[in-house]
C-alpha cells in the first residue's frame, strides 16, 4: 500500500484562506431583528413552537422547512424559532432548515441561554439574535453574554418579567423584552407589559427615543386590538407562538391576524 501523501503547501493555504472566509462569515453582523421591528407595520415575531411544558405537544408535526417560511410569506416582521428540545420539542436545526427552505427574516434563537457555547451554537445554526433571560442569569453574566453575543454578529433581545428585572435594561440590549408569562408559575397575564412599560422607560428612555433598542411584548398576545393598544404604549414587537401555531395553518392563522390589526 503507498503512503499516503501530506497536504502540498499550496493546498494547505487553499484550505485556511477558504476557513478564514467561513470564520467572516460567522461573525458577521446577521439580518437586524431591531431593524425589523422599528421598520414594520405589524412588527409581529411570528413564533415555531412545537411544545409547552405547561400544555404539551401544540403541533407535534409541525416542519421547520415549512411554517417559518410560511410565515415569511404572509406579512411576519421576523421570527422566533425555538431551539430547545427538552421541554419545548425544539432543536438547533430547525433554524438550518429553514435558512434551507428559503427564510431571509431576521431569526431569533429562543432558548435558556446560560453559557457562550449556546452563542456559538446560535451563531453557527443562521440565527440573527439570541435571547438572554434576566430571571436565568446575574447582571454581571448576563452582560458578558451579551457582549460575547456582539462579538459574534449576534443581537440581543433581553427578556424581563418583573420590576426588580429591569435595572438589566442598563446593559444596553438591542431589543427590551417584557414577557408576560411568569417562567416559574407559566401564568400569563399581557397587562404586565403596560404595567412595565413606563418603568422601562424612565431606564432606557434615551435609547427608546433614539432606536437604539426596541421594546418587545412577548407571550399570551392572541387579539389584534392587543397589538394596537401595545403599540400605543410603545412597544414595537409583538412575539406571537402559540396563537398560530395551535391553528390548522399558522400562515394563514398570521396573515388572518395581521388584517386585523390595521
Amino acid at each position: 500500500m503507498s503512503p499516503i501523501s501530506p497536504i502540498s503547501p499550496d493546498i494547505l493555504q487553499q484550505i485556511i484562506a477558504h476557513k478564514q472566509q467561513e470564520i467572516a462569515h460567522l461573525c458577521a453582523p446577521k439580518a437586524s431583528l431591531r431593524h425589523a421591528l422599528l421598520t414594520s407595520d405589524t412588527g409581529i415575531i411570528a413564533e415555531f413552537k412545537r411544545r409547552s411544558p405547561s400544555k404539551g405537544w401544540i403541533k407535534q408535526d409541525g416542519r421547520p422547512d415549512v411554517i417559518p417560511l410560511s410565515y415569511q410569506q404572509n406579512g411576519a416582521a421576523a421570527l422566533s424559532i425555538l431551539t430547545d428540545q427538552h421541554y419545548f420539542g425544539g432543536h438547533d436545526d430547525f433554524i438550518r432548515q429553514a435558512r434551507q427552505s428559503g427564510v431571509t427574516l431576521p431569526i431569533l434563537y429562543k432558548n435558556f441561554v446560560i453559557h457562550e457555547a449556546q452563542l456559538y451554537a446560535a451563531a453557527l445554526c443562521g440565527a440573527s439574535a439570541v435571547l438572554l433571560i434576566a430571571a436565568c442569569l446575574t447582571k454581571q453574566e448576563c452582560k458578558a453574554l451579551l457582549d460575547k453575543a456582539h462579538q459574534l454578529g449576534l443581537e440581543v433581545l433581553l427578556e424581563m418579567h418583573s420590576e426588580p428585572e429591569l435595572e438589566y435594561a442598563e446593559l444596553a440590549p438591542d431589543l427590551c423584552g417584557i414577557n408576560n408569562r411568569n417562567l416559574g408559575s407559566f401564568v400569563t397575564d399581557v397587562e404586565n407589559s403596560f404595567r412595565l412599560a413606563e418603568k422601562l422607560r424612565s431606564v432606557c428612555g434615551e435609547a427608546i427615543a433614539t432606536q437604539k433598542t426596541a421594546l418587545v411584548s412577548e407571550s399570551g398576545i392572541s387579539n389584534p386590538d392587543t397589538v394596537r393598544a401595545l403599540r400605543q404604549a410603545g412597544f414595537r414587537g409583538f412575539l406571537i407562538g402559540e396563537n398560530f401555531m395551535k391553528t390548522p395553518d399558522p400562515g394563514l392563522a398570521l396573515r388572518d391576524f395581521i388584517s386585523q390589526t390595521h
